[in-house]
């Protein structure tokens, strides 16, 4: 692992090296692509179609760089050490391994997992028309096959792919900003990669209807060389900190989406003591109501009708 020797001399350095140092939540991961020190010209745009589908969060080395990852790694640590970068992509060409994509990941400034990829088949992003999505964009990953479910090297090689191409960490994505999907095929021993761009039309109703663009770059690729790491190394680099757990709340779930459903429990009510409010319109009303029904005037004595007295039927007396 490379450390600062000593001390730092100054604000700048102490600053860059705390950023660096382990977090709770780690930042979004850095790539670095690298050429050996032979290319093709098929390794050549195949890493700067990749850089694009990756950026910002990439660095991208143009010179060319001798180096062999899988008989001496500390060439590749070293810089991924220098840019900060957990990820790493290296192109090289050779008589023996023709187009080859060396494709991996470090922990603790060491490298974890590594796979060579060899490209059979190479379709570029200028080679197709139409819009391209636009820079930072975050994709969609579809995997489809089998072999990505059953067979231990493709399933870590899909662990890798979602490491690489996963983009920044967001917590809600609008629908408009769905415009890039990533599909991964193995079948047949190969692995088919696969970009296309998503369009939200017209359909008549709230929801759109959803097509999608092929738009670059393709890629099949065939699986030659992996240096994998042990199942204790694994499991202990993908181990997330207490702090960083959610703990559980009594009577608090969450869904698939993540979203938090809540369950209260309350004691039995007795609904005849249940003081209710008294409208006083309502009162008079059903007062009224009840007088009519049984034949009653409401404002008589109860048992007396209502009687007019005329002038003629008193009698005066007098003494």
């Amino acid at each position: 692992m490379y450390s600062f020797p000593g001390k730092p001399k100054n604000q700048r350095v102490k600053r860059a090296l705390q950023k660096r140092e382990p977090k709770i939540v780690e930042n979004d991961k850095h790539a670095l692509f690298l050429k050996g020190g032979r290319t093709s010209e098929t390794i050549a745009e195949a890493l700067k179609d990749l850089y694009s589908l990756k950026k910002p969060l990439a660095t991208m080395y143009k010179k060319k760089n001798i180096m062999r990852p899988f008989e001496d790694e500390t060439s590749m640590e070293f810089f991924s050490h220098k840019c900060d970068a957990s990820l790493f992509l290296f192109g090289s060409h050779s008589k023996k391994r023709p187009n080859n994509l060396v494709l991996g990941r470090l922990y603790d400034s060491h490298v974890l997992d590594m796979m060579e990829l060899g490209i059979e088949k190479f379709t570029g992003i200028k080679q197709f028309q139409g819009n391209k999505c636009s820079m930072g964009t975050k994709p969609c990953l579809v995997f489809a096959g089998e072999a990505f479910d059953e067979d231990k090297e493709h399933r870590r090689l899909k662990s890798l792919l979602i490491d690489f191409f996963r983009g920044p960490v967001v917590p809600n994505i609008r629908l408009s900003g769905l415009e890039h999907v990533m599909m991964f095929t193995a079948a047949g021993g190969k692995v088919y990669l696969r970009s296309y761009r998503i369009l939200l039309k017209k359909s008549g109703s709230r929801t759109p209807r959803v097509e999608l663009d092929e738009m670059g770059p393709s890629l099949d690729l065939v699986v030659r060389r992996t240096k994998l790491s042990s199942d204790d190394l694994y499991k202990r680099s993908t181990r997330v900190p207490k702090a960083a757990k959610i703990g559980k709340k009594k009577n608090v779930t969450r869904d698939a989406f993540g979203t938090q459903h809540g369950q209260i429990h309350m004691q039995r009510q007795n609904y005849e003591k249940l003081q209710l409010r008294k409208v006083r319109a309502l009162k008079r009303k059903s007062d009224t109501k009840t007088n009519t029904e049984e034949g009653t005037s409401p404002k008589t004595e109860e048992g007396t009708s209502p009687k007019t007295v005329k002038s003629t039927d008193v009698e005066m007396t007098s003494d």
